[in-house]
């Protein structure tokens, strides 16, 4: 599990330090998270951060909070602010990058509807993440899980039937900031 391998990699990074507090929330088919106090008194460090996590309806996310004793007692209320605000922060400064469902399909069209279909699919945010030319057009183009009927029936309609579409599978498109990140 990655997110155990993170938390792994700062107490390896951070070994001299006094606390590394985590909070993870992994979700797949079901909702799995852990969440660590790291020697803190109960309740106070990990828990606070888990807590941020779901407040905030953040998902396959994991936080670690280091911590160095200066010599204050903070005292439990102190803790779990100081926690809590640490995670916060991370989060603020942290991109959130939201993955969405989108079929992928292949597009074979002739050149005469070659300029009508890419200007369909730029105009409904579909994201041509290829495109070739030969003896036709090919568009690989990612449709949002929930515009899908719509992108056949239209692209359809714009061709007069005149296209091959091929679907090629599903999947996840990662956004940050309202854009897509092809990786």
């Amino acid at each position: 599990m990655k997110a155990i391998e993170f938390i792994e990699k700062i107490k390896e990074k951070h070994k001299d330090a006094t606390h590394n507090v985590f909070a993870y929330i992994i979700y797949s088919d079901t909702e799995i998270y852990k969440y660590s106090d790291d020697k803190e008194p109960s309740g106070t460090a990990g828990r606070p951060i888990l807590d941020l996590l779901r407040k905030e309806n953040l998902i396959n996310i994991v936080v670690v909070v280091t911590r160095y004793f200066g010599g204050t007692l903070l005292g439990k209320g102190g803790l779990v602010r100081a926690y809590s605000q640490s995670a916060r922060l991370g989060i603020e400064k942290a991109e959130i990058v939201n993955n969405i469902l989108h079929y992928d399909y292949e597009l074979i069209i002739d050149y005469s509807n070659a300029g009508k279909v890419e200007n369909e699919m730029l105009n409904m945010n579909h994201i041509i993440y290829d495109k070739s030319f030969s003896q036709n057009v090919l568009f690989k183009v990612y449709v949002r899980y929930d515009k899908e009927k719509n992108f056949k029936k239209n692209i359809m309609d714009i061709t007069n039937g005149q296209i091959d579409i091929k679907f090629m599978g599903e999947k996840f498109v990662s956004f940050s900031k309202g854009k897509a990140i092809m990786r």
